[in-house]
């Protein structure tokens, strides 16, 4: 298999672009960074999941399914099919995606890691549809493995986990970790708003440790512009 590396970090140097323009309204109507289809735990077809995004006009997204890719690939290559079948047409961007369980200070986090090559090596052990054990379940490993992927790793829903999102930032950002889901609807709300709190504290962190502020509306039920 040879990797195209060349195309890989284009992609991610889009994405870094993209990354730093974002703000409380870029999700969910411009961008989505946090979708789950029927690959893991969501309710969506990959081929629905993709309508809908181009019915809503978005302009980039990733299918994070947990520890998969296979949504993923089947989003991409009905994509590729519909390109041809509507060449005048606003085209969203679709990046590869996937989230990731890892271990970070004592707590299970989720790391979503984005415009990876899937077929690198390093990604082998988190694509296998289950969290993965011993080294490879520990966060550096895991943002260490898709860096090496010519990914990026950002740290999901910071503030929705049993340690607090002062302590585990700091130790993601030492990782090396990119950056955090910043704009996030941790009370679900409908419609979809970032919960203002969180944000806040979450952006003043990632600002005092350079990391990318990331959204997403995680979506698991019918409705890519809800959460459930």
């Amino acid at each position: 298999m040879v990797v195209n590396f060349a195309r890989t970090t284009a992609s991610t140097e889009m994405l870094k672009q993209v990354f730093q323009s974002l703000d409380a309204q870029s999700c969910p109507r411009f961008f989505n960074f946090h979708l789950h289809t029927v690959f893991s735990d969501g309710r969506l077809h990959p081929h629905i999941l993709m309508e809908q995004a181009i019915s809503i006009g978005l302009k980039g997204l990733t299918i994070t399914d947990h520890h998969t890719v296979g949504g993923y690939q089947v989003a991409r290559d009905w994509l590729e099919d519909w390109k041809w079948n509507h060449a005048d047409s606003s085209i969203p961007h679709l990046w590869s995606g996937v989230e990731i369980n890892a271990g970070l200070l004592d707590a299970e986090v989720h790391i979503l890691a984005y415009g990876f090559e899937i077929e690198h090596s390093s990604m082998k052990p988190y694509l296998q549809r289950k969290a993965s054990t011993g080294i490879d379940y520990q966060a550096a490993n895991v943002i260490a493995a898709i860096h090496d992927a010519g990914g990026l790793a950002v740290l999901a829903h910071p503030a929705r986990y049993k340690r607090s999102h002062f302590d585990l930032i700091p130790q993601a950002a030492e990782y090396g970790i990119d950056g955090v889901e910043t704009f996030y609807a941790y009370k679900n709300p409908n419609p979809w708003k970032p919960c203002s709190v969180e944000t806040k504290k979450v952006q003043m962190l990632a600002e005092e440790y350079g990391l990318f502020n990331t959204c997403g509306t995680d979506t698991h039920g019918l409705n890519i512009m809800q959460r459930l």
